[in-house]
């Protein structure tokens, strides 16, 4: 399967050869970032518990890496707490509430993760974590205090409350992800990488975690239903079943898609917000750590679309198309590109007899027509890469079987 995906998709080959070629084992690279005792043992909890954003924080600008690799890590072991479901639910609200303070008690630890955590090692070893955040300046601190506290905050809240209405979805998805935008903003204003501006225009930052949020919410519905929980707000997913294990059924498998095909729309209108925020990252590492996830959220949400597979499993791109993602990251209008692409896919998808064909529609024409009128080309034409490639290596195959079937004739 693995290699007719790539025979099929031969830039993704390229791209999987240019990766390797770019990327040095985990031990190579903590190596080469000079650091030593916790801060490099901070490094390998990163290549633990992250797969997609390791390495490209790891590629950031040296003035601001530690303080996103211990943002991140402990962001991490503050979801760890929210996810697991062996807490009781006092002690987790407790812990969630208040651990914007234990990131200043030096020496503190958590131990009381289930047996099935798999980043419970983290909170075991988050002394570590705690040590190199006060060694921080003030101001890094400052901002990843403020978003534990309010992060803390929404997710305790959650741990009761159910998401019920689109303002609720909204909400949880600004706790959890929307607030990331907002730090990290504001550390990329704080470290004179970027114009303070960027610190300041948080509704764009905040739509960039919800794109991303409400993506992986969106794809997760089978995984989360079984595990006995649910993100999808009641106000969409209930007019089309009567409960969660209802919506994943196959009795009920066209209802099913037309909510998955709602929740899709909800995510696809984050898009001119997450364009316009990253139209104003000058700094290419900031650029690309910023950009990476934003075109791998389009391509998944476009992949979920009218696919009944997201009610069976939990559905991914391509690892092929994933590394070429990452290469096509590195400037605003490479990106653009990404996103018309996958907005032609959409439209290709999107078929008139789909009750959401009309919103969805208008979301692909704005998108298209604004990526359209700021790119120096216009349009990119709608002719890919890949058959061009295919059809290259057939012609050069074919001319060498002929120049060898004829040599042996002779």
């Amino acid at each position: 399967m693995a290699f007719i995906d790539w025979a099929l998709h031969p830039t993704e080959l390229w791209a999987a050869f240019w990766y390797a070629m770019r990327n040095a084992p985990p031990d190579e690279k903590t190596n080469r970032l000079n650091v030593s005792g916790d801060m490099k043992r901070c490094y390998d909890f990163l290549e633990m518990t992250s797969r997609s954003f390791a390495a490209v924080i790891q590629e950031l600008n040296p003035r601001l890496r530690d303080a996103v690799c211990l943002f991140y890590l402990i962001l991490r072991g503050l979801d760890t707490i929210e996810d697991d479901m062996t807490i009781p639910g006092a002690k987790k609200r407790h812990v969630l509430e208040t651990f914007h303070e234990v990131i200043y008690q030096d020496g503190w630890t958590f131990k009381e993760s289930g047996p099935d955590e798999k980043d419970a090692l983290l909170l075991v070893e988050f002394d570590v974590v705690i040590r190199e955040f006060l060694r921080l300046a003030e101001e890094f601190q400052t901002v990843i205090a403020d978003i534990t506290r309010g992060m803390g905050a929404g997710m305790a809240k959650y741990t009761r409350a159910r998401v019920e209405s689109l303002e609720d979805y909204h909400e949880y998805c600004h706790y959890v992800a929307g607030l990331v935008g907002h730090g990290l903003s504001r550390l990329f204003a704080v470290s004179g990488l970027e114009d303070k501006s960027v610190g300041e225009r948080l509704e764009l930052a905040n739509s960039m975690g919800l794109f991303l949020q409400k993506t992986n919410i969106t794809r997760d519905i089978n995984e989360d239903v079984l595990d006995g929980r649910c993100f999808w707000p009641r106000a969409i997913w209930g007019n089309y079943a009567e409960s969660e294990e209802q919506l994943i059924a196959k009795t009920n498998r066209e209802k099913g898609v037309e909510a998955l095909n709602a929740m899709c729309f909800n995510a696809l209108q984050h898009i001119p917000d997450v364009l316009e925020y990253l139209s104003q990252i000058k700094e290419p590492s900031l650029f690309k750590f910023c950009a990476i996830p934003q075109t791998m959220a389009v391509a998944t949400i476009v992949l979920c679309y009218d696919n009944t597979r997201v009610l069976d499993s939990n559905v991914k791109i391509r690892k092929g198309e994933a590394l070429k993602l990452i290469s096509q990251s590195t400037s605003i209008e490479s990106v653009k590109v990404v996103f018309y692409r996958y907005m032609e896919q959409l439209e290709r998808k999107n078929h008139p007899s789909n009750p959401m064909y009309e919103p969805v529609r208008k979301i692909i024409d704005r998108t298209k027509k604004d990526i359209a009128s700021t790119l120096k080309g216009g349009a990119p034409v709608d002719l890919t890469k890949e058959y061009l490639v295919l059809l290259l290596f057939v012609v050069t195959a074919a001319a060498f079987f002929y120049s060898y079937y004829s040599e042996r004739q002779a």
